[in-house]
C-alpha cells in the first residue's frame, strides 16, 4: 500500500518546501526587541501588524507534526478539515494528502497574507492536491465565520497565537464528537490550554512532542 504523502510528487515537493524553510529569514522580525515581539505576539489588536511582518517567514511546522497530521486525518478518516493559519502550505499538503487517501473531501484554510495564500495555492497545485483545499484569505475571525460544513473532524491551530481560544469558540459547535483539535506552539497560548484542559471543557488534552497540544472533542 502506498501513501500520497511518501511517494511523487509530493515526496520531492515537501522535502525541497523544508530546505526553503530552514534557511529563510526576516529581516522585519529581527528589528524587533524580544519584548516587542512578545507583546505583538499575544495582542488581539496587532496580530494583524505582526503577522504582516511576517508575511516572508515560512513559519512551517515540523516534518514530526506534518507527519503527525497525516496520521491523525487518516486514521480518523477525515473529511472535513480546517486548517488556521496556512502560511507557504507545508502543513495543508499533509493534510490534503490524508484527504486524499482516505477518499476526498475538503480542507478549508484562512490564511493573512495574500502573498502566502498564493504561494500556498502554487505548492497544492503542484503536489496534485489544490481540488482538496479552499483556502481562504483575511482574518480568520470573519473567514471562518461562515459556509462551513456541517461537522468538523480535525481542526488545526497555527496562526496568530493570541486568537487560538477564540477560533476555537467560534468552530467548536461544528466539532463532531471525537473530532481532534491539534494545536502548534501552545507555549505561547496560556488561555487555551486551560480552557482546553479544565475537567469541565468538554476535550480531552494532552501535550506532544514539546508545544503541540492534542484535543479530542468529546460527545
Amino acid at each position: 500500500m502506498t501513501s500520497t504523502l511518501t511517494t511523487a510528487p509530493l515526496a520531492r515537493l515537501l522535502d525541497r518546501l523544508f530546505r526553503q524553510a530552514r534557511t529563510a529569514t526576516s529581516p522585519t522580525v529581527a528589528e524587533l526587541s524580544r519584548e516587542e515581539r512578545e507583546r505583538m505576539m499575544h495582542s488581539k489588536t496587532e496580530y494583524l501588524d505582526f503577522y504582516g511582518r511576517l508575511k516572508d517567514l515560512w513559519l512551517p511546522v515540523s516534518p514530526e507534526t506534518g507527519g503527525l497530521l497525516y496520521m491523525l486525518a487518516r486514521s480518523t478518516r477525515a473529511r472535513h478539515i480546517v486548517e488556521f493559519g496556512t502560511s507557504f502550505g507545508i502543513s495543508t499538503l499533509h493534510l490534503a494528502a490524508a484527504l486524499r487517501d482516505n477518499g476526498g473531501g475538503q480542507l478549508i484554510g484562512s490564511e493573512f497574507e495574500a502573498s502566502k495564500v498564493a504561494r500556498a495555492r502554487e505548492h497544492l497545485r503542484e503536489g496534485g492536491l489544490d481540488d482538496l483545499v479552499d483556502i481562504r484569505q483575511g482574518d480568520a475571525l470573519q473567514t471562518l465565520a461562515v459556509d462551513l460544513p456541517e461537522t468538523i473532524d480535525l481542526l488545526l491551530l497555527d496562526g496568530a497565537k493570541a486568537l487560538y481560544a477564540d477560533i476555537l469558540a467560534l468552530l467548536e459547535s461544528r466539532l463532531r464528537p471525537g473530532a481532534l483539535i491539534v494545536a502548534d506552539n501552545t507555549d505561547y497560548c496560556p488561555d487555551y490550554l486551560e480552557r482546553v484542559r479544565s475537567p469541565a471543557s468538554g476535550y480531552l488534552s494532552v501535550p506532544f512532542g514539546g508545544d503541540v497540544e492534542l484535543s479530542m472533542r468529546l460527545g
